[in-house]
């Protein structure tokens, strides 16, 4: 295979501005066929980006032998379903993240993945931008050399703010969907019905943060503290090897996007700054600061490039080359674990809190 014919299984505001405007300037593959139930917007969008075949279905998309992959960018509830049909009829995937809702679905589609032997990779982009990669190799080098002291602890948050950044040059319609059934669900059957709506905003935002520590660190975290439904903002203390690192989330109304990690050591920290995930060409932001007698502080300049771009690159080559993934499915599905495990850790404290409750009266 020297070029790699590409699918594209929803063509909305990500789809076009994330996805497809990409993969349509990526040497080593051509995107072949579109797929998307609005018609108006499918036809406008094949048109605009020069995709020769559309499709009403994903389903009859994936009967098209000449497509070797797909990329599935559909409301959340049809992200399972559909890359299951994709799996199932062979087809290499990228997903938009969340891959599911539950480990159930995630499970499925894993074997499914691994029954039809072919890649599958969930979008979590921020593992390619150009400043993470600064920051982990930073990292790397500290931990190796012992250069900044032991780590003391880490320091997450995500306040959001806007991540859009005023984007142009998409199609637009005033259609409405009419999709053929409900989907699966956005959160796991012990949840009660009441939080599966902040669960999957939790999942949907905030696991792209844990996904970041976890690439970092290379280690999935135990759940040493929860808070997530008392006050306005959410706080998790996870537990990696050595240190505690602070998760604090939220919603502020800010002009561009406020997310950071910061990694303190005994002689020094190392900060990461992400940007707005849609601001094209603006990677993250280093600053590694060396302490003790040494006293200075570096700010690496970081290449421009996007996140985004590199990750549909990635796909491409892991595909033709047959390497192994970075955002591969079995990280995706790591995510939903730790997600369903932070929220279950928040339902134990509110049962005991009730209890307390009870016993006080």
């Amino acid at each position: 295979m020297s070029k790699l014919n590409i699918g594209m299984i929803g063509a909305g505001f990500i789809g076009q501005l994330a996805h497809l405007m990409n993969f349509i300037e990526i040497p080593d593959c051509k995107v072949q066929a579109l797929a998307e139930f609005k018609p108006e917007l499918r036809n406008k969008v094949a048109a605009r980006f020069g995709i020769p075949k559309t499709y009403a279905s994903h389903l009859d998309l994936l009967q098209d032998d000449e497509i070797d992959a797909v990329v599935v960018v559909t409301p959340r509830p049809f992200t399972g379903p559909t890359v299951l049909d994709c799996l199932n009829a062979r087809k290499h995937v990228l997903s938009e993240k969340p891959m599911v809702g539950c480990s159930e679905q995630g499970k499925r589609l894993l074997d499914a993945a691994n029954a039809n032997n072919v890649k599958y990779a969930v979008g979590y982009m921020k593992r390619f931008d150009e400043g993470v990669e600064a920051a982990k190799n930073a990292l790397d080098e500290a931990l190796q050399t012992g250069s900044l002291g032991d780590i003391l602890s880490v320091h997450a948050t995500c306040y959001m703010g806007n991540s859009y950044c005023n984007p142009y040059g998409h199609v637009v319609t005033q259609e409405s969907a009419e999709y053929p059934s409900v989907g699966w669900s956005i959160a796991p059957k012990w949840l009660p019905e009441e939080y599966h709506q902040r669960f999957g905003a939790y999942l949907n935002t905030y696991s792209h943060v844990t996904n970041l520590l976890r690439y970092l660190f290379d280690h999935t975290p135990s759940i040493e503290f929860v808070n997530l439904t008392n006050h306005t903002g959410q706080l998790v203390v996870l537990g990696f090897k050595n240190f505690l690192a602070t998760l604090q989330t939220g919603k502020m109304s800010h002009r561009g996007w406020s997310e950071e990690v910061r990694i303190t050591f005994t002689d020094g920290e190392i900060t990461l700054f992400l940007p707005p995930a849609l601001l094209r060409n603006v990677p993250a932001s280093v600053e590694i600061y060396r302490a003790g007698k040494i006293q200075e502080q570096i700010r690496p300049y970081i290449n421009w490039s996007w996140a985004f771009r590199r990750q549909a690159e990635a796909f491409v080559t892991d595909i033709l080359e047959q390497k192994p993934m970075r955002n591969s499915a079995e990280e995706g599905f790591k995510e939903v674990l730790l997600t369903e495990a932070i929220w279950e850790a928040e339902m134990q404290r509110i049962g005991s809190l009730n209890k307390l409750m009870e016993v006080a009266i």
